[in-house]
């Protein structure tokens, strides 16, 4: 019997927060409605929740990785808050190359880590004993699902932020995720129908 055990990677803007593009100001990061409870509910189950989110804001000079850094600190406040839900570990990536626009030399290359690769998931399935294979991607962008895709996980796309354009083919491409869901509550309610938390 395997010692790993199955995750719940959640991507950030549109699915845990609201959407509402680059965010320059703290307290314009708001959580989703039923994101906290979500979470908590998959707490309670002993599912690993985990966030992994692209997020270039560094490397296009529009603020530093420390603001990046508050803005998570605001996060696991507003879910602690509302629900006592918590996040076991949070990855991002910073990084950008430099035709997709990344500007500041220290963040700008081409990496791993940026989804739809899968540099997160492995370092975070490496650092703390995680089974991908039965793990939990949720994202609101096509991208999120390839990801899951790309490393061999359960795709779930959300409605909240650009999950509708996706299925409409407004936003990127053809991807077809394994379920979808109107949000987060719904995405977890899924999950642990399926017995995600064996």
């Amino acid at each position: 019997m395997s010692s790993l055990r199955p995750a719940v990677f959640l991507d950030r803007d549109g699915v845990l927060n609201i959407e509402a593009g680059y965010i320059h100001l703290l307290e314009d990061l708001n959580l989703v409605p039923g994101a906290a409870q979500a979470v908590r509910r998959l707490n309670d189950r002993g599912l690993f929740c985990c966030l992994v989110s692209n997020q270039s804001g560094p490397s296009r000079d529009y603020y530093p990785r420390s603001h990046v850094e508050a803005l998570h600190d605001r996060l696991c406040r507003l879910l602690r808050d509302e629900a006592g839900a918590k996040l076991d570990a949070l990855y991002y990536c910073p990084d950008l190359s430099p035709p997709e626009g990344g500007t500041v030399v220290e963040f700008t290359r081409w990496t791993t880590w940026r989804k739809p690769n899968t540099g997160m998931l492995v370092a975070a399935a490496w650092e703390h004993g995680l089974d991908i294979s039965r793990s939990f991607m949720v994202g609101d962008k096509a991208t999120d699902v390839d990801l899951a895709h790309n490393a061999g996980c359960t795709g779930i796309l959300v409605q909240t932020g650009y999950g509708d354009r996706v299925l409409r083919g407004e936003y990127q491409h053809e991807t077809q995720p394994d379920y979808i869901a109107d949000d987060l509550p719904m995405a977890a309610d899924w999950i642990l129908q399926q017995g995600g938390d064996r």
